[in-house]
């Protein structure tokens, strides 16, 4: 007896998307409030961001200073509100990028590990992959538009030797931003990991979804086969990548600071927000009539993975936390 299958399409009907619309509006206008907020206290005002976000404006600020006195060097002072502004994109954008690869890394993980569990949820994450390219353009524009107000290293006045800007340590770190160039100057070695890092991304994203829509056509395990091997290439390749991304568009926003927890945290953050992403949609989708063969048992294991990664997430956390307690170095208790 020929088994029924059973194919599912979302139906995007005119009232989801009235409320999409309404919701972009909202977040506009809130958007525009926030910064006639920050212009009209001079930026400064507690009000006027996150607490996450005035963290890493406040990490950017401590260098305003330097990058508007040597005039000689072509700097420029951006105002306060805008570089609130850039910190403000540069944050959300890596935010998002986490869920979008965290989307085809699930993937990967259900082939390498020959999971059937997840054959129901699987076309959730890989919707989740789409966004990869579009992170990535992003995240190249925001560093041409505000590289120096984002990055204290590209400024070129840092490397100057006899110079009163000169940074010693980071001009011992220059080849990794500049090389094979001169310090201070066009950072290409920074963005070729960028763009390497991407393209690697997406062109895995492309393969294992063109063999995913072939298994389900043709059947077989023909296909099956050719994601498996393909998940198990990305899963080394994102296991470089991943950290070494954290290091550059996270980490060296404070050049003198490091860690080599870095790429783990990150990690962590991106795997738990993408789990629980995956979760919440599945759970709306289920309450909305889709995902039939999504069970209760389905639900309880996103719950224990969430669960699982939080405590690892909270894991990560307190080691890293624990290292800049007992060493009690001024610079990093702060």
């Amino acid at each position: 007896m020929a088994s029924e299958v059973q194919e599912e399409r979302f139906v995007f009907t005119s009232a989801t998307r009235t409320k999409i619309i309404a919701a972009g509006i909202v977040g506009l206008v809130l958007f525009a409030i926030g910064v006639f907020m920050a212009m009209s206290d001079g930026g400064h005002g507690e009000h006027a961001s996150t607490a996450s976000t005035q963290e890493l404006v406040a990490s950017l600020d401590q260098h305003a200073e330097a990058a508007a006195a040597p005039a000689e060097g072509g700097e420029h002072h951006t105002a306060t509100w805008l570089k609130r502004i850039y910190a403000s994109l540069w944050q959300n954008n890596i935010f998002f990028l986490g869920l979008g690869i965290i989307g085809l890394f699930f993937i990967a993980i259900q082939y390498a590990a020959q999971a059937g569990w997840s054959a129901g949820i699987k076309r959730i994450p890989l919707a989740m992959g789409t966004w990869i390219p579009i992170a990535g353009v992003i995240m190249l524009v925001m560093y041409f538009v505000a590289s120096h107000d984002l990055f204290h290293w590209t400024h070129s006045y840092l490397y100057q030797k006899g110079g009163e800007e000169f940074d010693p340590i980071l001009d011992g770190k220059g080849g990794y931003f500049f090389w094979p160039l001169a310090n201070g100057g066009f950072p290409l070695f920074w963005v070729i990991r960028l763009v390497l890092f991407f393209s690697l991304w997406y062109l895995f994203y492309v393969w294992i979804r063109r063999e995913m829509l072939a298994e389900d056509i043709d059947g077989g395990v023909e296909h099956w086969g050719k994601a498996r091997r393909l998940s198990a290439v990305f899963l080394i390749i994102f296991a470089v990548t991943s950290s070494v991304g954290a290091w550059d568009w996270v980490m060296s926003i404070e050049p003198h600071w490091f860690s080599t927890m870095m790429g783990w945290y990150v990690f962590a953050s991106w795997w738990v927000t993408g789990l629980a992403t995956i979760t919440l949609i599945v759970a709306v989708l289920k309450e909305a009539g889709y995902l039939k063969v999504v069970n209760a048992n389905h639900l309880h294991d996103l719950g224990k993975f969430i669960f699982a990664f939080s405590i690892f997430w909270t894991y990560i956390w307190f080691s890293q936390f624990m290292l800049i307690y007992y060493a009690n170095i001024p610079e990093e208790t702060v």
